[in-house]
């Protein structure tokens, strides 16, 4: 992959050798940690950590109240980030570990802190369809699925109240035709537009962003999580930063909510 900004953890070798250490050395053999983490399951659902704010995310939404996340939301190059013993110490107590197919280290970490965790891979997509199966999915995972089947209805109603809102503000009551970067293709959808293009992840070649500026996009739909600038300067349109990952309340409805209103703002200025 070209130069992206991507933010996604790594997890380097010393980093995991050395809580491994560490973790050994407080854990007194892991039998306490184990028991611990099946107390916390059976008296109030299960222990997730999730490496990211993004599957912590779904997680929530699925139901588990008792989430950590390993790379804290304030990290803007998550491949920056080393755990500390702590975070390794919250794995040896989880039901279960949340990664997406791109980590591969997802392993490690858990082979590092010598959990019993059930290793889950999240499809981190905000499409619709996709986004409210794997909620579903988690649910019966985590024995939570009235509480993911629950959200999934308000989840339902607000969304149709969010693309209600942006469609009135669709210039001249015209649908808008758009260029979105890989990921953020969903938040054209909420939007209702027209993606007349696509770009990334990797970063943009002069002659793409010829050929995307001949398309007169109305807005740019860019990933604020691996963005590379200015992606069509000079053409006329507006660039949107499109956020996939939540902040520290873990909400996944919030990511669609500030998804819609920097979209509304875009179009505003058209």
């Amino acid at each position: 992959m070209a130069r992206v900004r991507a933010r996604f953890p790594f997890l380097p070798a010393l980093a995991l050798t050395t809580g491994l250490s560490l973790l050994t050395a407080c854990s007194g053999g892991g039998t306490d940690s184990a028991h611990a983490g099946s107390h916390d399951k059976k008296e109030g659902g299960p222990v997730v950590v999730a490496t990211t704010t993004w599957e912590a995310a779904f997680a929530r939404a699925a139901g588990a109240k008792d989430v950590k996340v390993i790379v804290p939301p304030s990290v803007q190059h998550a491949p920056d980030y080393e755990p500390k013993p702590s975070d390794l110490a919250a794995v040896a107590d989880a039901d279960f570990v949340l990664y997406a197919p791109f980590e591969p280290f997802a392993g490690k970490i858990k082979e590092a802190a010598g959990s019993d965790a059930e290793l889950l891979a999240v499809n981190l997509d905000n499409t619709v369809d996709k986004a409210t199966a794997e909620v579903a999915r988690l649910g019966e995972k985590f024995g939570t699925e009235k509480a993911a089947a629950a959200w999934t209805k308000s989840f339902n109603t607000e969304y149709g109240k969010l693309s209600a809102k942006v469609k009135k503000a669709w210039p001249g009551g015209h649908r808008p035709a758009v260029v979105a970067q890989a990921f953020s293709t969903w938040a054209a959808k909420l939007a209702g537009a027209d993606v007349v293009g696509t770009y990334g992840p990797d970063a943009v070649t002069p002659r793409q962003v010829s050929k995307l500026s001949a398309k007169k996009p109305s807005l740019v739909l860019d990933n604020a999580h691996m963005s590379t600038g200015a992606v069509l300067p000079d053409s006329g349109a507006e660039q949107v930063e499109i956020a996939n990952f939540p902040g520290k309340d873990l909400d996944l409805l919030a990511v669609y909510r500030n998804a819609a209103t920097a979209v509304e703002k875009g179009l505003a200025k058209h």
